[in-house]
């Protein structure tokens, strides 16, 4: 990411999973949430990924705010006191509790009852540059201390990437369809309806990951920043990160030296980058190694330069940048 990444809709997304994973928590109310002057329920998102479930999963029913616009970076979101006070004014929050502090910070203070936080509908994991990599023992030494406080996720050392896992973003999917049924329990069974259907078309994507890239030439691609573990741990690929979880972060020379090394050895053929992140370190590492360059979008948000109108689209042209980067057969 700029590494820097697009997280206006999921900021937003977050907010709204806060509230209703809160809700759940106390037990909530048998009073369904106020809703707003055109009758719906108005759903604040921290970022894209929380949006998209928050839009698909409410479907007519929902009028939807992200807190990151399209080409903000989620990270160095910093809320303007209006966009602070309408969050109190929400029905239900939904966000992803760690990637964004400003946007963590304001959830607290609003107290909106139905808040919910996707990290608590799945379980993360602990992801470095070094996923699923077992010939390579990256975490030692100077690239360790690379590693050292990128901790983005709700937990110490959590990698909050879930909704790149077809799988995981299926769970809190579900855990986002209670909470709105909790939230507007007239129209539960549409939520249902609408959890579904949206869950069918997570598994289809996994299945097609799952069989798209089960055969290939090598299991090892780099990318600008350690965006791809939890979908690199599903897949059995290899995910080398130049710059770790921290999208801000600079790689040292000597990881450099360890990527070229590791790009020999392991026949890799292309260092991906993000579609709004500058692609000068992975550029200069591709040219160096000659190796090509492509993009591999982290879906923090939709833009003019994204491969896809919304996740799915963009996640199936993830799979054929991996697959042509792999050599899948």
């Amino acid at each position: 990411m700029n590494v820097r990444r697009l997280i206006p809709t999921t900021a937003v997304a977050g907010a709204v999973a806060l509230g209703l994973v809160t809700l759940s928590a106390c037990g909530g109310t048998s009073d369904a949430a106020d809703k707003g002057s055109d009758g719906k329920l108005d759903v604040v998102a921290s970022f894209y990924p929380m949006q998209y479930l928050a839009e698909q999963i409410g479907g007519g029913h929902v009028a939807v705010e992200t807190l990151t616009k399209p080409g903000v970076e989620p990270h160095d979101l910093e809320l303007k006191p209006r966009q602070i006070g309408e969050l109190g004014e929400a029905d239900v929050v939904l966000y992803l509790k760690g990637v964004q502090p400003a946007v963590d910070d304001a959830i607290a203070q609003a107290g909106v009852e139905n808040t919910v936080d996707a990290a608590t509908l799945t379980k993360l994991e602990a992801h470095g540059t070094e996923v699923g990599h077992a010939g390579h023992d990256h975490a030692e030494g100077e690239h360790a201390e690379e590693e050292a406080g990128h901790d983005h996720g709700s937990e110490a050392g959590a990698d909050p990437h879930i909704w790149l896992d077809p799988v995981k973003y299926a769970e809190v999917a579900k855990g986002v369809g209670t909470a709105l049924e909790k939230a507007d329990p007239a129209n539960a069974a549409d939520y249902r309806k609408n959890t579904d259907a949206l869950v069918k078309k997570l598994g289809d994507l996994d299945t097609d990951f799952a069989t798209g890239l089960k055969n290939t030439a090598t299991k090892t691609f780099i990318t600008t920043h350690s965006a791809f573990g939890y979908l690199a741990e599903r897949y059995g690929l290899d995910q080398e990160g130049i710059s770790g979880i921290d999208p801000e972060s600079e790689p040292s020379p000597a990881r450099i030296k360890e990527l070229q090394d590791i790009a020999k050895k392991d026949k890799v053929t292309t260092v991906f980058f993000e579609t709004l992140a500058s692609d000068k370190t992975a550029k200069t590492l591709a040219g160096d190694a000659g190796l090509k360059t492509d993009v591999l979008d982290p879906l923090e948000g939709i833009t003019e330069t994204s491969k896809g109108d919304d996740y799915i689209e963009v996640m199936r042209s993830n799979l054929a940048a991996l697959q042509k980067a792999l050599g899948a057969k």
